[in-house]
């Protein structure tokens, strides 16, 4: 027995004796370090652990553990699975491989049990799980490959974004997925990886299974086995066709928005080359230079809220006249339109032209003064703007630069022909212009 416990206490595994009542006789270090309990020789029973689990999780009884088994059935039993639950809650799954002992006339006198911890065995198979399960649920393709291009794995993301099943490119080069002018890629990230290097958010182009192609974003890391050595490369893609899309607008409307700037630019320049002509002190000039570009600000506001589509005229009308004009004072008459930019931009500085020179010396300078803005949409765009009930006007005070708009400006930009006319009792002004150069041509 002496020999017995010496070769026992020998051993690296976890291992323990008991006699033909189960009573454990004998264990070794390994095995009180597994239990992390040191349990009474000769008084505990079939096993040292503080408390059992099955494999699965759930309370076992000291009596039905493959130890007891073991004896009950004087049997060897290989490779039963259990849990270890040792006083301070730690959990040990574990192998036992019990056997009897027997004296020389075949009767059982007891039996020895060898433990194997499995637990890094079970948190590798754990993670490999999960692992597996995050690569087979993720959107974004994962395929695996080794040194010489050959394909290894392919989870659903690959199927999805690629079009071929499993079985269809599982041993087969991965060059089935690159176009042809970009073969030299794929030896460019072989050696990389055979080097041991990592290939990041490479932006490239690859080719689905029905000759399509699509803009990916290649992530490939190295694959290494237990010593280190790189035997293969996995490869994340992701497709980015969106994004370039979204990318592709976003040049389109800075180029747009570019485009856009410098016409307003033209505009402003236009606005203080004109302004100057017409004002002999530079406060009154700062004055008409400020109102002029606030009234473009509101039509671009307009065009910003319609996302730069367009905007309705009854709209323009009133955001360029009501700061000037009390809601009875302004009647407005007209079919719905949409403008286009050009023709919001445009009228827009007719509007505040009319309305400032009115509020001046016309009818909205005058408490009983109204305005009147009518149009037609049939043919052509037809518009009238009237004043009435205004003090007397004379055509000297009227030359500037919003004569300049109203008869110049405006209508050469819409293809059109503006008069704008004197009257004793108010001001008109007139526009006739193509409906193409008025009409938006998204309405």
């Amino acid at each position: 027995m002496t020999t017995r416990k010496t070769l026992l206490g020998a051993l690296p595994a976890a291992t323990y004796t008991t006699d033909a009542e189960g009573r454990i006789t004998y264990f070794n270090e390994a095995a009180a370090a597994l239990w992390g309990h040191r349990p009474k020789l000769g008084e505990d029973q079939w096993c040292g652990s503080w408390r059992l689990r099955t494999a699965d999780g759930e309370p076992l009884a000291h009596s039905d553990c493959p130890m007891a088994i073991a004896l009950k059935e004087e049997r060897a039993i290989h490779g039963a699975e259990a849990i270890a639950e040792r006083p301070d809650g730690t959990l040990v799954p574990f192998l036992a491989f019990p056997a009897p002992l027997r004296d020389e006339a075949g009767a059982v006198t007891g039996a020895i049990n060898l433990l194997v911890d499995v637990s890094a065995q079970k948190q590798s198979e754990e993670l490999t799980h999960r692992l597996a399960a995050i690569v087979e649920s993720s959107d974004d393709a994962i395929i695996s490959k080794d040194l010489c291009g050959v394909i290894k794995s392919w989870n659903a993301g690959a199927e999805r974004l690629f079009g071929y099943a499993p079985d269809e490119v599982i041993g087969k080069h991965v060059t089935i997925l690159i176009p042809a002018d970009r073969q030299s890629e794929e030896d460019l990230i072989l050696s990389r990886v055979r080097n041991g290097q990592r290939v990041d958010h490479f932006d490239t182009v690859r080719r689905r299974k029905d000759g399509r192609t699509v803009s990916i974003s290649l992530t490939v890391s190295p694959i290494r086995n237990a010593s280190g050595k790189v035997i293969g490369a996995s490869k994340i893609a992701r497709d980015i066709t969106e994004r370039k899309e979204n990318e592709h607008r976003i040049r389109a409307l800075m180029r747009e928005v570019n485009h856009r700037v410098k016409n307003q630019f033209a505009v402003i320049l236009s606005m203080v080359r004109e302004t100057g002509k017409y004002v002999t002190t530079a406060g009154e000039f700062e004055k008409q230079i400020r109102n002029r570009i606030m009234a473009l600000s509101r039509s671009q506001d307009l065009l910003v809220d319609g996302d730069w589509r367009g905007a309705s005229l009854s709209e323009l009308v009133d955001n360029q006249i009501r700061p000037f004009a009390a809601e009875h004072r302004l009647l407005v008459f007209g079919e719905p339109v949409t403008l286009s930019t050009l023709a919001v931009q445009n009228l827009g500085m007719a509007f505040h032209e009319l309305a400032t020179n009115s509020a001046k010396h016309g009818a909205l300078s005058s408490d009983r003064g109204t305005v009147e803005v009518e149009w037609t949409v049939a043919d052509r765009f037809r518009l009238t703007w009237k004043e009435t009930n205004g003090p007397a006007v004379e055509e000297a005070a009227r030359n500037g630069f919003g004569k300049v708009v109203l008869e110049r400006i405006t209508p050469i930009a819409l293809n059109g022909v503006g008069r704008l006319n004197f009257h004793p009792k108010g001001v008109t002004w007139t526009l006739d212009a193509p409906m193409e150069f008025v009409r938006s041509a998204d309405a």
